[in-house]
């Protein structure tokens, strides 16, 4: 320590002015990189999920039960499982919760629930009736402690088949005497009728890009936009944009709820998609999106391979 005596001799002031100078240099570099780590850009990683869909495909009868797909999951590394709803045999309040106690003792987040509807009918009847089985749909996945549903618009079902559809690039005709407007404005209708459900059960809806209404990223956000909800988002579906992929992506990244990552190993049952997992990590990172990416495994080979190696493959790209 210098006292103002010690001070008084030059050599001793000299010494003291350098000794403080060094000091707070160290402490201005100190404070200046712990201000640039504070504000440099953190990498965002994505925890990684699985549909049950990847394993049963609707035709594989032994990977059926939801459990044989969460125990699969499990010991395939999966961080958490999205139950395909139609998949399951069982709707009971003791099912749903031994479902919810299965995945827990396996690790396993249930983040997913994937369900069906179709709101594009002139029968306000059916309308109706696929509005309250939603309902069903979102108090489920409230008794399983799922916090996001996939939702869709439904389609015009003037395809023979779903073949016929898929041969034709998800694209079929309006039905005759009705307009696509009219189609869009039950599709808003009825979703809009189950967000205050969705706010009660704390379930947030995805509408997907699927086929139908929603086959393009202006469909899909013409909908989400006239409801204008926090509980409606987007299920991003990366496999469902047959053209131009990377820039549809783009339009929907950043009111994605649910990332559904689409694998094809041993070739697609309906097309196969080369798709850039790279590239669609960035798109999703510089739109901010942290959440879950639930793989939908749709190729030949065999579902346990297949999704061992998508996992790989994700991991890769998100994490």
């Amino acid at each position: 320590m210098y006292n103002a005596k010690m001070l008084s001799n030059p050599h001793n002031r000299r010494r003291f002015l350098k000794s403080t100078s060094l000091g707070a240099a160290t402490l201005l570099s100190a404070q200046t990189l712990s201000k640039s780590q504070d504000t440099a850009p953190q990498k965002i990683t994505n925890s990684i999920g699985v549909s049950t869909y990847s394993y049963w495909g609707f035709r594989r009868a032994e990977f059926r039960p939801i459990e044989k797909c969460l125990d699969i999951a499990a010991e395939q590394g999966f961080e958490g499982v999205e139950i395909l709803q139609v998949q399951m045999e069982d709707f009971r309040p003791s099912y749903l919760q031994k479902i919810k106690k299965h995945a827990f003792l396996n690790g396993l987040a249930l983040m997913g629930f994937s369900t069906h509807q179709d709101f594009v009918d002139p029968d306000p009847r059916k309308r109706r009736h696929n509005v309250e089985q939603t309902i069903f749909y979102i108090n489920q996945a409230h008794e399983l402690g799922i916090p996001t549903i996939r939702i869709n618009t439904g389609r015009w079902n003037t395809s023979k088949n779903f073949d016929h559809l898929m041969a034709n690039r998800g694209i079929e005709p309006v039905l005759d005497g009705y307009t696509e407007k009219e189609g869009y404005n039950w599709v808003i209708d009825s979703i809009g009728k189950l967000v205050g459900e969705a706010e009660k059960s704390g379930v947030i809806l995805g509408l997907e890009n699927h086929w139908g209404l929603g086959l393009t990223p202006e469909g899909v956000l013409k909908i989400v936009d006239a409801i204008n909800s926090p509980w409606l988002k987007v299920t991003l579906d990366t496999g469902n944009f047959l053209e131009d992929p990377y820039q549809r992506l783009s339009q929907l990244a950043d009111k994605t709820v649910l990332l559904q990552a689409k694998t094809y190993y041993g070739g697609g049952r309906w097309y196969t998609l080369d798709l850039d997992y790279n590239k669609i990590s960035d798109i999703m990172h510089q739109a901010g999106y942290k959440g879950w990416i639930s793989l939908e495994f749709e190729g030949k080979e065999n579902p346990v391979t297949g999704c061992k190696k998508s996992l790989e493959l994700l991991r890769k790209a998100f994490g």
